[in-house]
């Protein structure tokens, strides 16, 4: 009886936990046999049936035998198997012309390989770079037996330890064999040209010229030659090429080609750069203390999942002063998220029914969490740790949620009709933290003193730092209207307009020349409308014009108004100068500033 009320209570807690959960367990196959990550997922309508299908790019047991296999449900229907380990999958249209059935654009090594129907349709390859000149002369005197496979060896691990130009694939599988096999491979290949090719390291689509769901799209391609290229959808030519300071390995474009677009690269040294459409090198950058595993734009978020644990979001568009800058400037961090356990995957989860965009975090625990900004919506538990995620319409459902796990498992969720997604709904209650108990100090004699103390004297102790208070504040009055005075530190009355004045009187008399610097040192507003004017003595001195209109000040610009000044005393007397900075229709000055002008030396000769 014990027993069957035990089983009975956890029937009844597993029911309630699927009732109150978003999500409906449509398939779970631990022996799914898939092994790939979320750039390799894709959900199309592959044969204009309204059937979508799942097209996974297999990495294979253990990275061997890479396959393109296509599923449609539980099952698999298609698997064609690769030449290269799948980098990025991605469905596109690739003209208007009926049926508008998409194409599927898989990433393998140096090509793309493009199918319709899921048969071959064009296969386009990466342009091939120049190699490095020492390298092809090393080969050319092993091609006429000049050097023997030992010596080949040891410089061309040389070259590869110091030249910038990296070494072809035929040197870097040579400086991999046993000293057994070194001969049998130069002879087999001296004859054969050196070729250097790139591959690609990430793929995504770009509107071409409209911004429709069912518009034609361009593929962009990040290569290990730390370039990007945007292909033309059909010609599949390269109709732009941008360089960037490292190695792709994440891209998220919007816009449509044709018109402006923003592209973001996260790369392998750190870094989030930002290209637009004329730009062919970076415009700003998004330092990141860690490296990054995903990146999912969010509206016009960039949200940032790094080896540190954590989800950053920052701004999409540049920081205002980027265009003055000439290097590229840093973007804005808005909020960080830290996770309970490492990140292996993102992804995007956009529910079109409600407008909801959110981002899918696939953690090492086995969770999978969902986040609109900095807040919580849904925890999703999973028997093991998954690592692809690719939400979206499969076969006739609008909102399925597919992943793979670690041991290469497939799992299917179904969202709810009647989900709706809460902020802050997976952390009800107070936070971790608030439970955990602080180690206090025990009180020390000291403190025991010192507190009675405190009590007896309270009052004789507030009035001491009342006193000490106030003398501060005088003295710092008296040293601010000597220094007004005396002109050692000529600032602005008015916090409404920062400005700086600073004065330098050149020449040994009669005649000085007067110069003043007047800065302004506000961030980014402009003053305009203001007036210098001279208070002097006109028995010692003549100036040509006693006041005169300053011109626009632009911020963090100095500017320099110069003068003359005529001494008409013979005495060797010298007076100060004061010089105002007014506003037009004011009589009180924004800046004084009080210039001891020297002797004229000229006058005291004579």
């Amino acid at each position: 009886m014990a027993a069957a009320s035990s089983s009975d209570s956890d029937s009844g807690r597993a029911e309630s936990s699927e009732a109150s959960s978003k999500w409906l367990d449509a398939h779970y196959d631990p022996m799914a046999n898939i092994h790939t990550f979320s750039a390799c997922l894709a959900l199309a309508d592959l044969h204009g049936d309204g059937e979508y299908k799942l097209v996974v790019g297999d990495l294979g047991p253990g990275g061997q035998h890479p396959r393109l296999k296509v599923l449609k449900g539980p099952t698999v229907l298609t698997e064609t198997p690769l030449p290269a380990l799948p980098a990025a999958a991605a469905t596109f249209l690739m003209e208007q012309h009926e049926p508008r059935t998409p194409a599927l654009a898989l990433a393998s090594g140096p090509c793309v390989y493009v199918y319709k129907n899921l048969r071959p349709y064009f296969k386009f390859s990466l342009p091939q770079l120049p190699p490095n000149p020492l390298e092809l002369d090393l080969w050319n005197q092993a091609k006429e037996d000049r050097i023997d496979p030992l010596t080949l060896k040891e410089m061309l691990e040389g070259i590869r330890e110091k030249a910038e130009v990296p070494l072809s694939v035929q040197s870097l599988r040579f400086l991999q064999l046993e000293l057994s096999e070194m001969e049998a491979f130069v002879s087999q290949h001296k004859s054969k040209s050196i070729k250097r090719q790139t591959v690609i390291t990430t793929m995504t689509t770009l509107k071409k010229n409209l911004a429709d769901e069912d518009a034609v799209s361009c593929l962009v391609l990040g290569t290990e030659n730390k370039e990007l290229l945007v292909l033309d959808p059909e010609a599949f030519t390269i109709l732009a090429k941008m360089s960037l300071p490292s190695v792709p390995v994440f891209l998220e474009v919007s816009g449509q080609f044709d018109v402006e677009f923003r592209l973001a690269a996260a790369c392998r040294n750190g870094n989030i750069y930002i290209l637009r459409r004329d730009s062919r090198r970076p415009k700003y950058c998004i330092e990141l203390s860690a490296q990054p595993v995903g990146l999912v734009r969010v509206h016009k978020v960039l949200v940032v999942g790094s080896t540190q644990e954590s989800l950053h979001g920052f701004t999409h568009k540049p920081p205002l002063l980027s265009m003055l800058c000439p290097e590229p400037s840093q973007g804005k961090k808005l909020w960080t998220v830290q996770m309970p356990a490492a990140i292996l995957t993102m992804s995007l989860l956009e529910q079109r029914s409600r407008g909801l965009q959110a981002v899918m975090a696939g953690l090492a625990n086995g969770e999978v969490r969902i986040y609109h900004d900095k807040a919580l919506l849904n925890v999703i538990r999973t028997p093991d740790a998954v690592t692809s995620l690719c939400f979206g319409r499969y076969g006739r459902e609008d909102n399925t949620l597919i992943m793979t796990t670690r041991g290469a498992g497939l799992i299917i969720k179904i969202l709810k009709r009647t989900a709706v997604f809460v902020e802050a709904g997976g952390e009800a209650g107070p936070p971790p933290a608030q439970a955990m108990k602080l180690s206090v100090p025990r009180k020390t004699r000291l403190y025991v003193d010192q507190t009675l103390r405190e009590r007896e004297a309270g009052t004789a102790m507030h009035r001491t730092f009342q006193t000490d208070l106030y003398l501060l504040r005088l003295r710092a009055a008296r040293a601010y209207v000597q220094a007004l005075e005396s002109s050692l530190n000529p600032v602005s009355v008015t916090a409404r307009e920062p400005l700086k004045l600073h004065a330098v009187v050149q020449g040994l008399g009669p005649t000085f020349k007067l110069t003043l610097h007047l800065q302004n040192t506000s961030a980014a507003r402009p003053i305009l409308g203001l007036l210098v004017c001279f208070l002097y003595n006109e028995v010692l001195y003549a100036l040509p014009r006693a006041f005169f209109k300053v011109p626009l000040l632009v911020p963090g610009l100095s500017y320099p108004l110069e003068t003359f000044v005529e001494s008409l005393n013979d005495k060797g007397i010298s007076d100060i100068i004061k010089v105002l900075v007014l506003r037009e229709g004011q009589s009180a000055p924004l800046l004084s500033a009080h210039i001891n002008m020297p002797v004229s030396e000229g006058l005291a000769a004579t």
